[in-house]
């Protein structure tokens, strides 16, 4: 199984083999926004009122998943944050701060602790 730092590493070994390098911080997220786009299209016709025309070419939302991911990874990468740690941030975040925010399946419940 590849971790999070492997992956940021991938990504750099690749965008290091190009005399461009990263792109400036804007034009990925506007890339980003993009692949989220894309995703969403997706999402849409497999799960949504939208249908795929006939002329569109049925893309498995594993692809487009992994493009926001790259995409996602290389802005990391560009402006030196460690997904590793921004993943546990907002992991203690959610378990801190919303820990009772919706119902839970074992019935625990805010006023319980």
């Amino acid at each position: 199984m590849t971790d999070m730092k492997d992956m940021q590493k991938q990504v750099d070994e690749y965008i290091g083999q190009f005399k461009a390098g990263y792109f400036s911080p804007l034009g990925q997220l506007a890339r980003l926004t993009e692949e989220v786009g894309e995703l969403a299209r997706e999402v849409n016709h497999h799960y949504g009122e939208k249908q795929k025309k006939e002329s569109e070419t049925d893309k498995a939302l594993e692809e487009e998943i992994g493009d926001v991911l790259f995409v996602l990874i290389s802005l990391s990468n560009s402006l030196d944050v460690d997904l590793s740690d921004s993943f546990e941030q907002v992991m203690k975040k959610f378990h801190e701060r919303d820990a009772y925010r919706f119902e839970r399946v074992d019935g625990q419940s805010e006023e319980s602790n």
